[in-house]
């Protein structure tokens, strides 16, 4: 891929983020999964268009990436993203496998603009009880037994 191919996929996923940013009222964000030299998927946020808090445009692409290609996993796709990915899409982003990720701003950009996710790295590294969301582990013994199946179990896609 040349550095001409990079831009134009940048400016592609940067023009996506404006129209979603028009059309559904939603965030300044855009993603283009490509392969083989080929758009494979597009999203832009719909966070509140769809009234859904996991609907940001690196999802959005990476869920009709997926299904166009049938598979859980974007090998040998290259993502584009207009800024630099969120906690929540670093995440998909590593499970989903692309081969590589180009992003045009960044996650300061982004925070300048009233999306700071900082906070969001800081409760990674806090203890349950301290973050700002309380989490409370309460052990469930069957819990445990579910995955203890799963280890045992022959007949699993592992991912």
């Amino acid at each position: 891929m040349t550095a001409d191919d990079i831009r134009r996929y940048l400016e592609r996923a940067v023009a996506l983020a404006r129209e979603g940013m028009t059309a559904s009222k939603g965030g300044p964000f855009g993603c283009v999964v490509v392969k083989d030299g080929q758009v494979l998927a597009e999203g832009y946020n719909r966070v509140t268009s769809d009234q859904d808090p996991t609907a940001h445009a690196e999802i959005v692409a990476i869920r009709e990436a997926c299904r166009r290609l049938g598979s859980f996993q974007l090998e040998g796709c290259t993502l584009f993203a207009s800024c630099e990915p969120c906690p929540m899409c670093l995440g998909a982003i590593y499970w989903a496998r692309p081969a590589a990720v180009y992003y045009a701003g960044t996650r300061d950009d982004a925070a300048r603009a009233g999306f700071d996710d900082a906070f969001i790295y800081e409760e990674i590294d806090t203890t349950g009880a301290e973050r700002s969301i309380p989490f409370a582990h309460v052990p469930v013994p069957e819990a445990t037994a579910v995955f203890n199946d799963w280890k045992r179990l022959s007949a699993k896609q592992s991912y």
